[in-house]
């Protein structure tokens, strides 16, 4: 099997909304307040935990795998046709349910992490996989 051709401009910046997107939706704005409470920390706690690791590294983690993402989902899409947006929506919507939403499910069941925690990480690449089949859908 050989790996068809994707646009890698369209993958490259698919990959950085991701990451602004993850940044937004971790941000006081969003859910910051809420995804530490769930964490059973203080926000302090919290920043103590980030400081003791590079952030420069946590960032340039977190966008290569956004950039994972949106090319695995150009490869995927790249099989589709003629799609629209609501199309790659769509796809990008399944690939999240069979994918990262069924095991990001079943790893919190069986390690208690409560619902609502499970909700906003889940949320975060439910949101990041419809956003990018439509981008890669309509830029191919």
């Amino acid at each position: 099997m050989s790996v068809p051709v994707v646009n890698y401009l369209a993958v490259l910046v698919t990959g950085v909304v991701i990451f602004v997107l993850g940044g937004l939706w971790y941000s006081p704005v969003l859910f910051a307040r809420k995804w530490v409470a769930l964490q059973g920390k203080t926000e302090e706690e919290m920043r103590a935990a980030a400081r003791s690791q590079s952030m420069p590294l946590l960032y340039l983690s977190a966008l290569v795998c956004g950039l994972l993402v949106a090319w695995v989902l150009a490869i995927v899409i790249k099989h589709f046709p003629d799609l629209s947006a609501v199309k790659g929506a769509e796809i990008g919507g399944l690939c999240w349910l069979g994918l990262a939403g069924a095991t990001s499910f079943a790893n919190a069941l069986f390690s208690g992490k409560p619902r609502a925690l499970w909700l906003i990480d889940s949320g975060y690449n439910l949101v990041c996989f419809v956003i990018a089949g439509v981008i890669l859908a309509l830029w191919r």
